[in-house]
């Protein structure tokens, strides 16, 4: 089911932004029972975008309406909010878009994370390497050809998610997910500054590893510092946490850090 600008339809304008050059933002989350989890981190996610975009949204109460009125009756799911530009001409300037639309959609939630998470899921070293933008670091924009080739790729593996490196050799993400390694007690997580999306459950992870014995850092490093890692999850605002058995020749067995996490990630404070 879909709502574009609060209506119950499935059609977008032709010269819309979002078809014309990926001109927006977006975010999903997950539902249970009836609940968006992390609603508040969505609409702030949001909202940061638009401003870093220049995108002048202001219809914030009613996409919040829109998206609880699509959750409340679904006892699972996947909620997702995309908001345009708007209608333009045909050049790359948005001076005469005054008017952002906002999407709301519903779908079915992965039945293959439950496995996930239970197994645990393999990594494959993705070819496709981000491009490093600091004025884009971070945000959840449209534009996710880079996303598409390393799902592209994977497909062609046998393993579950991408292991995804910046165009400098920096581990940065995977294709749809953050990722956390544990050596010890400390536990890294690759910076997203200049590449990469800075995730709800990420940032939720952070706060909550910075709160408990772990000691957290942001780094910049290369794949090989998985070979040292004694753990290794990957997160996202659906899964929300799952652990990794293998990359490379490099098998895990261990999921101390997982195990404290997974709780906190699955009934989290705010939401």
């Amino acid at each position: 089911m879909f709502l574009i600008n609060g209506l119950e339809q499935n059609f977008l304008p032709a010269n819309d932004r979002a078809v014309q050059f990926g001109d927006g933002c977006f975010t999903t989350a997950r539902i249970l029972n009836g609940n968006i989890h992390f609603m508040p981190q969505h609409l702030t996610r949001l909202k940061r975008a638009c401003e870093a975009l220049f995108i002048p949204f202001t219809q914030w109460s009613a996409l919040e309406t829109e998206m609880r009125q699509l959750a409340e009756h679904q006892t699972t799911g996947v909620l997702k909010v995309i908001i345009s530009r708007g209608a333009g001409g045909r050049g790359y300037s948005g001076a005469t878009c005054q008017a952002p639309a906002r999407i709301v959609s519903i779908s079915p939630y992965p039945a293959h994370y439950a496995q996930w998470r239970e197994e645990g899921i393999t990594l494959a070293l993705s070819p496709v390497r981000l491009g490093r933008n600091p004025l884009l670091a971070g945000i959840k924009h449209l534009n996710r050809l880079e996303q598409v080739m390393i799902r592209r790729y994977l497909e062609q593996t046998d393993a579950d998610e991408a292991l995804v490196l910046d165009s400098e050799g920096w581990v940065t993400e995977c294709c749809a997910a953050n990722i956390f390694w544990r050596q010890g007690r400390d536990v890294f997580t690759p910076r997203v500054d200049q590449a990469g999306v800075n995730g709800i459950m990420r940032q939720f992870c952070l706060d909550r590893l910075a709160a408990s014995e772990y000691r957290v850092i942001e780094v910049n490093a290369m794949a090989q510092a998985l070979h040292a890692a004694d753990e290794v999850v990957v997160c996202n605002a659906l899964m929300p946490l799952i652990p990794v058995r293998q990359w490379d020749d490099k098998h895990w067995s261990s999921r101390e850090m997982y195990h404290y996490l997974a709780p906190l990630c699955e009934h989290p404070i705010s939401s």
